[in-house]
């Protein structure tokens, strides 16, 4: 680890968990589950305080409804110690790709740069 990234680690947030971070779930911290995507959660010993330390980038979205449903307390228990049921109509948990090359583009959006001619339009000719 170089002095760069140790300096980032203490001041930044989006380049994962801070060194304070770090530090307070290595003294304070218990762990309590990973979701699939490797991000993970703690809680403290008096169950006060959750957290989730993300793999990756740092995006809430990227927290499946079952885990947000545990950190904001809708639920007593993780769901890596009791399944969550799901209805047959739900779909599965995608993150919020605005802004990627994933994201959603209807037909005619100006991401979609095709440009198809009509014969119903004609331009105004001042002469």
């Amino acid at each position: 680890m170089g002095l760069g990234n140790f300096i980032s680690r203490i001041f930044t947030w989006w380049n994962g968990e801070t060194l304070g971070t770090q530090i307070f779930t290595w003294r304070k911290g218990i762990k309590v589950g990973e979701d699939d995507q490797g991000n993970l959660y703690f809680r403290d010993r008096k169950d006060k305080r959750r957290w989730v330390i993300y793999n990756g980038e740092v995006e809430a979205s990227r927290v499946s409804p079952e885990w947000h449903g545990w950190l904001h307390k809708t639920w007593k228990n993780p769901p890596s110690e009791e399944e969550i049921m799901r209805k047959k109509w739900e779909k599965p948990h995608q993150e919020n790709l605005t802004g990627s090359a994933l994201a959603y583009a209807p037909s005619g959006s100006m991401r979609n740069a095709k440009v198809k001619e009509t014969s119903d339009y004609e331009p105004w000719n001042p002469n």
